[in-house]
């Protein structure tokens, strides 16, 4: 059987599913989301800019679906479902393979800022009106905080994704 170039490349950019892929995961989405709240919490606000509360958006995503939306729901959303699993599975499983396809072998670093772009779109473009809140959050302070936080979440999750790849192979 013949294989085209293309599907192998995709087969072979597309992770194992296993114990080290979800390890990964859990590894990079942590410092991904641990630097995510440092801009949004810590340094946003000290030079000026907004405060970011991303689990306010998951207290109130949970709220509108008839869900539990304590504090406590909401940083559990926010930090375990989206910081450490669904957002590293974008990556992995969903845009890297449709990058590698699509475009090919590249740096890492501009596929992840955009990807970080994507999660911008599809957290303060989509999933804020799915909670009733106003679009692109009106296009206020933190809808750019939010941009910045999120393009900084991708970048990181991949750096530490090549990191710990590239110590591996040595």
């Amino acid at each position: 059987m013949t294989t085209i170039p293309s599907e192998t490349r995709l087969a072979h950019s597309v992770p194992a599913v296993n114990f080290r892929t979800l390890g990964l995961m859990f590894i990079s989405g942590f410092f991904a989301t641990i630097a995510f709240d440092l801009w949004g919490q810590v340094l946003s606000p000290a030079l000026g800019f907004a405060t970011l509360s991303p689990h306010g958006l998951a207290r109130s995503l949970l709220g509108s679906l008839g869900l539990p939306a304590s504090d406590f729901a909401g940083y559990f959303v926010h930090f375990y479902v989206v910081g450490l699993i669904g957002y590293p599975i974008g990556w992995l499983f969903v845009f890297a393979p449709l990058w590698q396809r699509v475009v090919g072998n590249t740096h890492w670093l501009l596929p992840s800022a955009i990807y970080g772009f994507g999660l911008w779109a599809f957290a303060i473009g989509g999933i804020t009106t799915v909670a009733g809140l106003p679009f692109f959050l009106n296009f206020s302070g933190i809808t750019w905080v939010a941009l910045v936080g999120h393009v900084l979440y991708g970048i990181v999750l991949v750096a530490v994704l090549k990191l710990i790849e590239h110590r591996q192979n040595a």
